[in-house]
């Protein structure tokens, strides 16, 4: 069995919490002086708490402001949730993928075009193209 670290576990309750709480700017000023943090983005993404996704909404469009770079960090921990049982996480992560604006993120998203649900469908389809507007205008 893995061990678990409690302080990573600590750490994302602590997170989850401040944004439950409304303290996106403490959560902000973390991000930026530990860029490891990114790596609680997808777990975050599928709280219970709509203000906790909401927050990790908030927060990553914040980053790709004034971090660009490091937001892309979160890549590899929101795109395993497009294929997330609940559509709801489907959508969430198709749209921080359109914030981020990683190009490379679009044929992850064109798999959701056919996704069963309309509002995933409709989230992917306007990720993609203000990833390719981004494409086409840089």
């Amino acid at each position: 069995m893995d061990k678990v670290d409690v302080n990573d576990l600590e750490t994302k309750k602590m997170i989850a919490d401040y944004m439950e709480a409304g303290y996106l700017e403490n959560i902000i000023d973390m991000f930026k002086h530990d860029v490891s943090l990114y790596s609680y983005v997808g777990e975050l993404l599928t709280d219970e708490r709509m203000r906790v996704r909401i927050g990790i909404t908030a927060l990553l469009e914040e980053m790709k402001k004034e971090d660009p770079e490091n937001v892309k960090k979160a890549l590899p921990f929101i795109i395993p949730l497009l294929n997330n049982q609940n559509p709801t996480n489907r959508g969430d992560a198709a749209y921080l993928l359109g914030i981020i604006g990683d190009k490379d993120s679009v044929p992850h998203l064109k798999k959701l075009l056919e996704d069963e649900d309309p509002s995933v469908r409709l989230i992917a389809k306007e990720a993609i193209e203000e990833l390719e507007t981004k494409k086409a205008n840089s």
